[in-house]
């Protein structure tokens, strides 16, 4: 399973993921569930997926192929459609017809659980606002909102709380990479199958370019620091709360 979630701000876009991808408790691991598409200065576009590696992968592969093809128009490629819109567009349908087919080798072979693939997709193009979607398995697809600052994706009941309580569309982008970094914090405790290292991706408005990118390890310091800091605080909240 997985965790990705992406915040849509006034100030940016700030996007994380964890790595892990397990198929049972003696089969782990590690694979990049963040895809980063950039023309800087006149497009950026962000994919993080959850779901069957299979069908994730290979979406993302026939988006690249469609990026590379000498003949691609702003009808087939993410880089050369003309709004965000379209984008969620081509990414939806492809996800669509890509779960459909791997869908139907799991019929052949008896299994009729089918596969499941989800994703957030989020960027910016020269002109035209930063937008935020949540692409669904039947490649439909809802937007994060003004009230509705943050969309999630896989195991993601465990760091919504947070979410919840302290992000608003005036959040900072340093307020806002504590926020996603404690929701995976209150993640990685709860469920196993969620796992470090962990991407993490901030695009300010109207940059279109990634302006920062950070791969966290388990062994990072900053990280451990503030979860056991986040840790003290809450114990101590609770310590004062009276009956």
């Amino acid at each position: 399973m997985t965790y990705c979630v992406g915040l849509r701000l006034d100030a940016g876009l700030v996007l994380l993921s964890d790595t892990r991808t397990n198929a049972g408790l003696d089969n782990i691991a590690v694979y990049r569930k963040m895809y980063l598409f950039e023309e800087p200065g006149e497009r950026v576009i962000a994919i993080l997926s959850a779901g069957n590696l299979s069908v994730t992968q290979t979406t993302i592969a026939r988006l690249q192929e469609a990026i590379d093809d000498p003949d691609a128009s702003e009808h087939t490629s993410i880089m050369k459609a003309e709004t965000m819109l379209d984008v969620a567009e081509i990414v939806g349908s492809m996800l669509a017809e890509v779960r459909q087919g791997i869908d139907e080798k799991f019929a052949a072979s008896g299994d009729d659980q089918g596969a499941s693939a989800s994703v957030l997709l989020a960027g910016q193009r020269r002109g035209g606002d930063m937008r935020l979607f949540l692409i669904y398995r039947e490649g439909n697809f809802i937007e994060a909102t003004e009230d509705t600052p943050f969309l999630q994706i896989g195991e993601h009941k465990y760091g919504k709380p947070i979410l919840d309580r302290v992000v608003y569309r005036e959040t900072s982008l340093l307020d806002a990479k504590k926020a996603v970094l404690l929701s995976m914090d209150s993640t990685l405790r709860s469920n196993l199958s969620v796992g470090m290292p962990l991407d993490l991706c901030v695009i300010e408005r109207d940059t279109c370019r990634v302006s920062e990118y950070r791969r966290i390890e388990a062994r990072d310091a900053q990280f451990r620091a503030m979860s056991e800091a986040w840790s003290n605080a809450l114990r101590e909240a609770f310590q004062k709360i009276e009956l």
